[in-house]
Order: structure tokens, then sequence, then C-alpha cells
């Protein structure tokens, strides 16, 4: 890299000048005749007053001479650290991959991209940027100004990057170069891009030397749970890997942690967590530490959790026969894939567990029934299995009793029977409305016997599962927030082949009675719809799915071999009782690295930020010339008379206590000049990038649309800056924002009680609303409010001054629309004028508005006035931006005149006093 390059070289020739330069003024002014006069004699002893050397001192020439050579220099543009690439002309396109393993140096990847639009705008070259993680759009080259703003509100996206092929067939037919900013794995179809990218111009890709780690989803073998971690073949590395979920009052914390240790070269590294039952079922995720990316996170399912069953059976075991033993089959499906509980119905429910099954159990006590209640009502799950005991019984015959799901007829059916079959009877698919729904019956499974349920009215929605014939097979109520499922036949194969068969161990996982300690295939999941629950973002952080549509189990299963993509983010899905992980990474995704053509120049994406030194020369330049002129008045001896006079003016220009002004000093001469709108700096330059330019729009909205004219705003750092000159506070929350000192609070809570306001945005309207329990912004705000001395707060009332404050509004979107915004809670007593629209309130200020719309980002505008974020689709969404900027006024004219619209419901009475 060349360490000094300059804008316009041809202007050094300049410098060739110099020792033409240095003879011109060596011979001004002339050098004088020396005469040889006797009379001089007499004029010894006078002095002149006026001076003139006889020739220009060597010193000051050379000043001159570093003055001029300042200036050429300076002019001539010298940048020290300049990128040293071939200087390239036409359009030029710059390629994100944008995926997982982009998001662990994402902010050095877009300061890089950063880099290299400004290089092309110097250069006076078109750009476009394309991130290969969105859907194929036509590419369009523009103004390189025109894409630092989408630039910056790019994310790592949770998925690899996809439709390559796609994004080939619609680049530009003209020629144009191309900055790939490679993350440095090969992925499925990205060699046509690369040919195509080639056939258009000159390619540089751009690697990392950050390696890429991934971690896999946990598998339960032996007892213990095997993690393993994949990454490119490289050097010796030792990671941790650990395991997160809510400790028993809800707060998510470390639960485990593992050592891994990559050798020389390998590929893989694995680690093996060995955990009581208890706590392996709280854990939610895995993540190594460190790796900030959703590949390095895995999220966990029912797959992991061993569900504690109690099997109980009507009848003692038989000795030596153990295939006929009624929960023999039960038994032998769910040891590896659950926790068994032994003992007698009373001893188990103390243990709580998942679920208790009970094969061919007519009687129970009435302790044991009321027990079984309420154990139900808490979310238990009672499945029963009929038998010759249950058949022979007088359960639930005359009455439903409460713990079964249907009333049974007297006796049963079988072949042979009273109520018999010619032959023994198949399954009928099962219907959308089952949990089995989407399973393939096996021919072979057949029913011999079976207890009947009697047609009452609710038979049919309580079925979900029957034979060929019609009649249920399998039924189902709910009982609080549990539930009671009935099937029909035995638990072992006495009356049916169903336990012979693996259709028998796929319905217990439907039940969510055993789970699966594998990741599941598409059969497992078809018929169902799944629906989000947790989403990853690039950086794998959990948010709520909020509205998210559900998917199809046939769709989420092809996602399961293939990966998440746009239309399917990683995540937590559901379906019933079932959870199914969709993870960035799968069992079998294959981690290899990307290969590049002959002819790529391969660069690093490290960017040394050039400085430009014209500025710098340009003032030496002007300081030397100072010193000439100085040095000129020095040596014709003039510098006495006006040294001293300038240095008596500046005695009496400066105060007698004139001290060097601090940089606290000036920001608060600056904040009183007129209104500020500030922001609380979070730690996140992007973040506070947004809120400055957030505070900005709408400082200019105010100065079209109102008599306030607001500064420049202001990032106000809530530990060392004075609050009292801001009227206003805009505090966006950020999840590793940090807590404020109690010094801090002292000065928010001073802040808050003489009039000023704060607008917390947790700015996760896009996925929750405004739910401060359940996404990380909210938990954080949770955190700082605590400190905080905040009134009682509601949902803004649709009389509150805030909607008719300047703009009459009924709405308060920003971003997102639709999230609830939170204020002061009103004066219960106050009560509504007669002829009047709204409630005589107070006239103080709500100090708190709390909402999670994302305000700045559509308040906010380039220093051009071009707002920087999409808000909405369309002109919908700027009609939404309109009503945002509408609400930011309102806020603005509340903080600064208060509740003085509400003095309107005195109107009447000023009306009629003034008749009389």
């Amino acid at each position: 890299m060349n360490m000094l390059a300059f804008t316009t070289p041809w202007l050094l020739w300049g410098l060739i000048a110099l020792p033409i330069l240095w003879l011109l003024l060596r011979a001004i002014p002339p050098a004088p005749i020396r005469r040889r006069f006797p009379a001089v004699a007499l004029l010894l002893g006078l002095t002149d007053e006026e001076r003139q050397a006889d020739k220009t001192p060597w010193w000051l020439l050379l000043l001159r001479a570093l003055a001029v050579a300042a200036a050429i220099i300076g002019f001539a543009g010298p940048i020290l650290n300049p990128e040293n690439r071939a200087p390239g002309s036409g359009p030029l396109l710059i390629v994100l991959d944008g995926g997982w393993a982009d998001a662990s140096d994402w902010p050095r990847r877009m300061d890089k991209a950063n880099t290299l639009l400004a290089e092309a705008g110097r250069a006076g070259r078109t750009t476009a940027v394309i991130r290969l993680t969105d859907l194929p759009q036509p590419v369009e080259f523009q103004n390189a100004d025109a894409w630092a703003g989408r630039l910056a509100a790019m994310e790592p996206q949770p998925f690899a990057p996809q439709g390559y092929e796609d994004w080939a067939k619609i680049l530009p037919t003209d020629s144009f170069d191309s900055y790939w900013l490679s993350d440095g794995l090969d992925h499925p179809g990205r060699d046509a891009l690369l040919k195509t990218l080639q056939s258009k111009g000159n390619l540089t890709a751009f690697l990392s030397p950050r390696p890429v780690f991934a971690l896999r989803p946990a598998a339960f073998e032996d007892g213990k749970i095997s993690l393993t971690a994949a990454r490119l073949p490289g050097d010796p590395a030792d990671l941790d890997v650990i395991a997160r979920g809510p400790d028993p009052s809800g707060i998510d914390r470390e639960l485990a942690r593992a050592p891994l240790h990559f050798d020389a070269g390998a590929p893989e590294a694995k680690a093996t967590l060995d955990l009581p039952p208890e706590l392996r079922n709280r854990v939610n995720r895995f993540e190594l530490l460190g790796q900030r990316s959703a590949g390095a996170v895995s999220l966990t399912d029912d797959s992991l959790k061993r569900r504690k069953i109690a099997v109980i059976g009507g009848t003692s075991d038989r000795e030596g026969l153990p295939l006929l033993q009624p929960t023999y089959y039960l038994r032998q499906a769910l040891t590896p894939v659950a926790d068994l509980v032994e003992g007698g119905l009373s001893d188990i429910i103390p243990a709580n567990p998942d679920v208790i099954i009970l094969a061919d159990v007519a009687k129970l006590t009435p302790v044991e029934s009321d027990s079984l209640l309420e154990w139900l009502n808490k979310g238990g799950l009672l499945l029963r299995f009929a038998g010759p005991r249950l058949a022979a019984s007088e359960l639930s015959r005359a009455e439903e009793d409460q713990l079964m799901p249907v009333r049974l007829r007297v006796g049963g059916r079988s072949v042979g029977g009273a109520m018999s079959w010619g032959e023994p009877k198949t399954l009928a698919p099962f219907p959308e409305n089952s949990p089995f729904h989407g399973l393939a019956i096996p021919d072979d499974v057949t029913v011999s016997q079976q207890v009947l349920a009697q047609p009452d009215p609710d038979l049919s929605t309580r079925t979900i599962a029957a034979l060929t014939d019609g009649t249920p097979l399998v039924t189902r109520k709910e009982i609080g927030a549990g539930q009671v499922v009935l099937v029909h036949v035995t638990a072992n194969a006495e009356w049916s082949s169903l336990p012979l068969s693996g259709l028998f161990v796929q319905m217990l996982e439907r039940l969510a009675v055993s789970t699966k300690p594998a990741q599941p295939d598409a059969q497992d999941l078809a018929g169902l719809t799944w629906v989000p629950q947790k989403i990853m973002d690039g950086y794998g952080v959990e948010r709520d799915a909020g509205e998210i549509a559900g998917v199809p189990g046939e769709t989420l299963g092809k996602a399961m071999t293939t990966g998440p993509d746009p239309n399917l983010p990683a995540g937590l899905y559901a379906s019933t009782d079932r959870k199914v992980a969709l993870n960035v990474i799968s069992a079998k995704t294959e981690i290899t690295a990307a290969t590049w053509p002959a002819g790529t120049a391969i660069e690093g994406i490290e960017t040394v930020k050039a400085q430009a030194l014209k500025g710098i020369l340009l003032t030496a330049a002007t300081i030397m010339l100072a010193l000439d002129v100085l040095a000129a008045l020095w040596v014709s001896g003039r510098i006495g008379g006006l040294a001293r006079t300038a240095a008596i003016a500046l005695a009496l220009m400066l105060p007698h206590d004139a001290r060097a002004q601090t940089p606290d000093d000036i920001k608060a001469i600056e904040a009183t000049r007129g209104v500020v709108l500030a922001y609380v700096q979070t730690g996140d330059a992007t973040m506070d990038q947004i809120s400055e330019a957030g505070m900005r729009g709408l400082s200019d909205q105010l100065w079209l649309r109102t008599a306030v004219e607001p500064e420049a705003p202001m990032g106000i750092d809530l530990e060392k800056d004075e609050l009292a000159f801001y009227p206003f506070l805009y505090w966006p929350i950020t999840p590793n924002q940090p807590i404020p000192s109690t010094a801090a609070y002292a000065k928010l809570n001073r802040f808050l009680r003489t009039g000023g306001m704060i607008l917390f945005d947790t700015r996760d309207g896009d996925i929750a609303g405004y739910s401060g329990d359940s996404t990380p912004e909210g938990q954080t705000l949770q955190l700082i409010a605590a400190g905080l001395d905040i009134p009682p707060l509601e949902p803004m009332p649709k009389d509150h001054v805030l909607t008719r404050s300047f703009y009459l509004l009924q709405d308060f979107p920003g971003r997102y629309a639709g999230g609830a915004v939170w204020v002061e809670a009103s004066d219960p007593t106050a009560e509504q004028t007669e002829g009047m629209p709204f409630r005589n309130l107070n006239d103080g200020v709500t100090p708190v508005i709390i909402g999670s719309a994302d305000w700045a980002s559509a308040w906010a505008t380039d220093p051009d006035g071009v707002p920087m974020f999409p808000v909405g689709r369309g002109y919908a969404g700027e009609d939404q931006r309109e009503i945002s900027y509408r609400f930011g006024i309102n806020v603005i004219m509340h903080v600064l005149t208060g509740n003085y619209k509400s003095d309107q419901v005195h109107v009447p009475a000023l009306l009629e006093r003034l008749g009389e």
C-alpha cells in the first residue's frame, strides 16, 4: 500500500519553480552600490527611522520557499494511507453475501463498502449495491452518495445467500466492474454468478481473515448432550459452547458450559454435556461464546427435551410373558426418548410428570381422581388405553367421566363378537384437525377389537383418529390447560397390531408424549401448520415472531434440509403441543471454502482510514506566510512599535479572569442558543447516527411548519452532560446498552421533575409492538426504567392533549404502525365539560412517552433532506411518514407549551361571563 498519494499530482510540477523563486527573492531588493564618500563621517551617530536590508536573509528565503512548497503540495491533494488499487472507470457493482457468516465482522464489511463507495464517488463512477440474501431484483447504477443511506440500513440475514443463478440472469447487459465482499464460503449456485461477473469486467474479491465457526444442532446420545462445531480447516483453536435457558425465576442465563478444541486442520470439534433432566429441559439454545452470528447459535426443541412419563398398567406384569404385559410396548417405545417415572399414582403425581399413561386402568380412588384433575388443569396430559378391564367396567357409561373424553357403550366390538366385524378393520386417513394428519398409515395396521364410544353430539369434534367404518379409534378432550386422550384399543398387540408398527411411535410423538432425539424429517412434520414463535436475526438474537403466518409442515420439513430462506426465517416453530427448531446450520450443512478463478484480485477487508493532508498543508502555508510578514517587519526594524501596540490592545480586550473555554462550556453555549432536540447516546454508533438523523429531520419539519426554530440536534452522554439545557430527550433502546450510573439516574430524575420529557423508543414494533417483557429491547427498558421516577402510565387516551397539540391525530406511527403509545396516566377524576369533546385535564406535561414505532428512522433524513429509511409500502408508506412527522411536531409543541389546548374546555364559561 502506498503511504502517500495525490488527487492532482500534475500540480507537483510547480515545485520545479522553487529554485527560480529562490533566485528572484535573492535579487529583490537589488543589492546596493558601494561608493567611497568621505562626507559620510558627518552622518555618524544619526539613526534612520526606516531601515532596509542590503539583502534578504537566507532563513527568510527558506521560510518563503517552504510556504510556497506547502501550498503547491496542498493543492495537489495529498492523501495519507490511500487504497493501493488501480483506478477504474465505468459502473461499479458492490456485491455483499449478507448471510449469517458475515455477521461476526459486519461492521468491518460496512466500513469497507463505504470506503469503496467513497472511492467510486471521487472517481465519478456510478455504483450499485446488491445483497445476495435478498430476493433478486433489477440492478440500477446510481450516484455513489445515493447508496450511502441504504447501505447503512443493511443487516446480515439469518440464512445463507441464495438465488445466485437468478441474480446472474438479471444483471445489466453492459460492462461493469465488480467488488465482491465475500463471506469466504462456497454456496450452491455461486459459480454461475461468478462467471457472469467475470464476463462483465474486472472482479475483485475481499476476504476477511476472521475464521467462520458454526454450531450444529445438539444431539442426545447415551444419556448426554452431544455438540459439534464446524469451521474451515485452519490453525488450532479453542472455543466454549454454552447452554442458555431460564432459571427457576424465569431469567435467561447461562446454565452450562463445555470447551471445544479444534486441532490443526480439523474441520470439526465435539463436546458433551451431562445435565440432569430438570436442567436439560430448561435449555432453549446453545451458542458459541464470542461468535456473534446466527450460525453459531442452535435453538433447541422437543428433540432435546426428554419428558417425564409415568406408565401405569391395570394388571400386574405376567412373569415370563413380557409381550403380553399391557405396558410392554409403551416402555419399549418410550425408554430411549423419555425418562420413565415408576411408582403408584399417588406417588407419581407429586413428582409432576409431563404425561401419565393409564393402560387398561378402570377404577381410581376419589383422592386419585381429584389429584389427576388438579394436575390436568395445570397442563398435564393423561393418555388412557382400553383393555378388558375398561371394557367390563361401568366407567363413563351413563354419564361421562371427568377423566374420560367420551361416554362408552356397554361391552365392545370384536371380530366374531356380538357386535362383530367380518374381518379386522384398518385405519381411515387422519382428518385435517387431527394431530396425526399427514402420517402415512401402513396397510398391515389392523384393529380386531375395541371399546365403542356413545354417539353423543360432540363425538365428531373429539375424534382425532377413526377406523374405515367411521368408529372412533382415538378421542380427546381438553381439561383446563391439559387434555385427556383415550386410545380405544389396548397398548399391547392383544386387540390391534398398532403397537407393533412404527405408526404407534409417530402417534406418540404427535401427541407430545415422546420426542424424537433427532432432527425431524418432512414426514414427521407433514399435515400440520407450524406457527413461528421465535425468530432469529443474523446475529443470532431471538425475537418474538409477531404476526408472521404459519407454514405447512411439508415446507418446514424441506427447510430442515435446505436451510431457512427469506420466506422462512430461522427460529422456533410450534404446532399444538410440539415445537421444532429451524436452525441456520443443520446436521448435514457443509462448511467449505470458496474458490476463486485465476485472474481474480484478492484483497482483505481491513480498512486503513485515508487522511487528506490538503487542509493541514494549506494551513501550514498560511502560517508560514504570516510568519514571513512578521519576519519582514522585524528585519526592517518596524516590529518593535507594532508589537507594543498589539500587546496593549490585546491586554485591553482580554478580561482579567480570562480562561480557555472547556468543551463542556462550548456545548452548553450551543445548547442554550435555542431549542435543541437531544438524543441519548447508546454506545451503538449506527443507532446514534440514526437518532441524530431523526432529530435533524424532525427539526427541519419544525422549521418549515411551526414558529419553533430548533438548532442542530445534539447527542447526550448521560454520565457527563448536563440535561437542564434540553426540553426533550429521544432515547432509543438497544439490547446491550449500559444501565445508567447512580449519578446519571439523579440527573435524569431531576430532569423529569423539572418539566423535561423523555421519549423511550424500543423500536420493536415490527415484531411485537410494545411488549416490555417479550423482546430484548423491552427487557432492557424495564431495567433502565427501574431507577427512574416514572409516574403511573396508561395507553394514550383518545382525548389526550398529544392528539391535538398542533395537528389532530388518531394514530401515532413511526417506521412501524399499530403499536401502543404509553403516557402518564390522567387524573381519574377529570371530567368532560358538556359540549366539549375532551376532558378538563391539568396543565402538566407527561414526563415520559413509551412506544415501539421506531420514530427516529421515520424522521431520519440525510444532510440534503432526503429520507434515509423506507416506511411502509409505496404511497401509503409516505402517508405514514407524514403522520409520523405530525406526531413528532405534536410532541415538541406539547413539551414547549404544556397542555394549553386543554384550556379550551373553559371557553363556554368564559363566553358566558363575557356576556354578563
